[in-house]
């Protein structure tokens, strides 16, 4: 009796697919199931306006970024550029950090250098 059950409750879920799927394609014009036999699904509509970063983004920037669901959780491609802009960003800052320490041991140097013993530090300007 189960099995009958069983096989009932499939058979009920089966049509119940089959007229969905068929009143869709009538809604279309196109032929019976044009959603399986025409590639797939369509991507889902953007819920939220494309993701972008200012181009010096702050922590602020990255705590308000917000990615619109896809079909199984965020969309993949929206991630990968904030990703790619995050890093590009941050390898640009390291950049400019190198590059000011070592101007800051080279002026420390010709300092230490100079006759007449150390210099007075320098005074930190904004």
């Amino acid at each position: 009796m189960s099995f009958f059950l069983v096989f009932l409750a499939i058979g009920l879920v089966g049509a119940v697919f089959w007229v969905g799927l068929g009143r869709r394609a009538s809604r279309t014009g196109n032929g019976p199931l044009p959603v399986l036999l025409d590639g797939g699904f369509e991507q889902p509509p953007a819920n939220l306006p494309p993701v972008l970063l200012p181009a010096q983004a702050a922590p602020e920037d990255v705590d308000r970024v917000r990615f619109s669901l896809g079909l199984r959780g965020y969309r993949m491609d929206q991630v990968d550029q904030v990703l790619d802009d995050l890093r590009d960003q941050l390898a640009s800052k390291q950049d400019e950090i190198d590059g000011l320490r070592a101007e800051l041991l080279a002026l420390q140097e010709a300092r230490a250098t100079e006759p007449g013993g150390t210099a007075p530090p320098a005074k930190n300007t904004p």
